[in-house]
C-alpha cells in the first residue's frame, strides 16, 4: 500500500463561523483506494499558498510512501532544506496528512486510530467548551458582558458540560506583549466572578488570553483572578518566551497552560521545564498524532496533562479524540457544536452529557460529507486568525471578539 493521490479542500464555516475563518482539509488516497481524512491547522500563509505548501511536503516526502512509516517520513520533513528544527508552516502541512496516514491504516486494519497506538485508555473525553453567545445576546454586547457570560455559563452547565472557557481581557496584538489595563483587570474578575456565582462548583473555570501580555502583566492579571480557582491560566505570554513562565508559574497560584501554536515535542519540552503543567497541542500543527503522542509521553515523565485545543473544524476534532483514548494524562478536550461542525461529520463524533463517547468505526471513526464541505468555499483574503496592529488602549475596556470576528 503506497501513498498515491492529494485532494485539499479549503471549507468556510457559514456563520456564526466558530472555528475560524476557513478549515483546510486534506483527503489522501492510497493505490488500494482507502481514502483519508485530516486538517491542518495553520495561519501564517494564506490558504492559497497552503495549498502549495501542502502539495510540496507530499509531493516531496509521503507520496508513493507507505502509510505505516510515519516516523521515516516525519523526520523527513522535519529536517527538509537543512532545518531539523520546529518550522511552523511546514510541520502544519506535515501534521495534516499525517493525521489522514492514521485514518488510511485504521481503516485498512479495521480497526480505531487509538488502538493502533497503544490502545483504549479511556472509554469518553472529558469535553470542555469557549463560552459562545445564545440566542438572545447581542454582538459584540457580549464579549465585554459579565452577565451574559454568566447566562452562556449555566447553559452550558445545563447541557452537561463542566467546563467553560472564557478570555475578556483584551485582544492579542502584534506587538509582544503588553501590561493589562486596569479596565481589562477589572473586567476579567468581574467574568470570573460571575461565571463562578452562575455554576458555582458545578464547572471548572478555564480563563483564556492568548499570549498577549508581558510577564510582569500576565503576573497582575493572574493575581486579580486567583481567588475564583481557575483550573488553568491559559498562554498568558507570547509562545516565544517560554523561559518566562516559570516567573508567572511561581507567583500566581493557577495552572499554567499553553500549547496552541506550538510545534513538536522540541517546543513543548520547553513549556514543560518552564512551569507548564497543562499542554493545549493542536494536532493538525503539533506534528499529527504520532508526534503527539510522543509530547503526551514527555508531560507524563513531569506529571503534566494534556488537553487538546481546537479552533478549526471536526477532523482535528476526530484526531484530538483518538489520541485523548490513548493516553493516561488527558485532562479534557476542546469541542464546538456548530450544525456545520456536526454535519461536515454527519454526527459521528458527538458530545453526550459533557463527555465525547470514544468512536469505534475503523480510522478517526468518522464519516466526511465532502459535498458540503465543497459547497462552502472559502472567497475570502484574510488569515485564519489574525493579530490587531494597533495597540490597546488605557481609557476604556480593549473588547476581544476574537480573531475571526463575526461581521455585524
Amino acid at each position: 500500500m503506497k501513498l498515491q493521490d492529494l485532494d485539499i479542500i479549503v471549507t468556510a464555516p457559514p456563520a456564526p463561523g466558530w472555528g475560524g475563518r476557513y478549515w483546510i482539509l486534506v483527503k489522501v488516497t492510497t493505490d488500494t483506494g482507502i481514502t483519508g481524512w485530516g486538517e491542518v491547522y495553520a495561519a501564517s500563509v494564506s490558504p492559497d499558498v497552503m495549498q502549495h505548501v501542502i502539495r510540496d511536503v507530499f509531493d516531496r516526502h509521503m507520496a508513493g510512501e507507505n502509510p505505516e512509516n510515519i516516523e521515516l517520513m516525519f523526520r523527513r520533513a522535519y529536517s527538509a532544506g537543512f532545518t531539523q528544527r520546529p518550522d511552523l508552516t511546514v510541520m502544519g502541512a506535515f501534521s495534516g496528512l499525517e493525521i489522514a496516514c492514521w485514518d488510511i491504516l485504521g481503516k485498512d486494519r479495521d480497526r480505531p486510530v487509538h488502538a493502533l497506538i497503544g490502545g483504549r485508555m479511556n472509554d469518553r473525553i472529558r469535553a470542555y467548551t469557549y463560552l459562545y453567545p445564545q440566542e438572545d445576546h447581542s454582538l459584540p454586547t457580549f464579549w465585554a458582558s459579565p452577565d451574559m457570560a454568566a447566562e452562556a455559563a449555566a447553559a452550558m452547565v445545563a447541557k452537561g458540560y463542566t467546563a467553560v472557557k472564557f478570555d475578556p481581557a483584551g485582544p492579542y496584538t502584534i506587538r509582544g506583549g503588553h501590561m493589562p489595563s486596569m479596565h481589562d483587570i477589572s473586567l476579567s474578575t468581574a467574568f470570573c466572578k460571575a461565571i463562578r456565582d452562575a455554576v458555582g462548583d458545578n464547572a471548572d473555570l478555564l480563563f483564556g488570553t492568548h499570549g498577549q501580555f508581558s510577564t510582569a502583566g500576565a503576573i497582575r492579571l493572574g493575581q486579580a483572578i486567583a481567588p475564583y480557582n481557575p483550573l488553568w491560566y491559559e498562554e498568558p505570554i507570547p509562545p516565544d518566551t517560554p523561559a518566562e513562565l516559570g516567573k508567572i508559574a511561581q507567583a500566581v497560584p493557577i495552572p499554567i497552560a499553553t500549547g496552541e501554536r506550538l510545534t513538536t515535542k522540541t517546543e513543548f519540552l520547553a513549556a514543560l521545564q518552564n512551569g507548564a503543567e497543562i499542554l493545549q497541542p493542536a494536532l493538525g500543527r503539533s506534528g499529527g498524532i504520532w508526534e503527539t503522542k510522543k509530547i503526551a509521553a514527555i508531560a507524563e515523565a513531569h506529571n503534566a496533562q494534556i488537553a487538546p485545543h481546537l479552533y478549526a473544524g471536526p477532523i482535528e476534532w476526530a484526531a484530538n479524540v483518538q489520541l485523548a483514548a490513548s493516553i493516561p494524562n488527558i485532562l479534557m478536550a476542546e469541542t464546538i457544536e456548530t450544525p456545520f461542525h456536526n454535519g461536515l461529520i454527519k454526527n459521528t463524533l458527538t458530545v453526550e452529557n459533557g463527555y465525547i463517547p470514544v468512536p469505534t468505526a475503523p480510522g478517526l471513526g468518522i464519516e466526511v460529507d465532502e459535498d458540503l464541505a465543497r459547497a462552502h468555499p472559502y472567497t475570502g483574503d484574510g488569515l485564519h486568525l489574525e493579530m490587531q496592529e494597533d495597540p490597546i488602549g488605557y481609557h476604556d475596556i480593549n473588547t476581544f471578539a476574537g480573531g475571526a470576528p463575526v461581521k455585524t
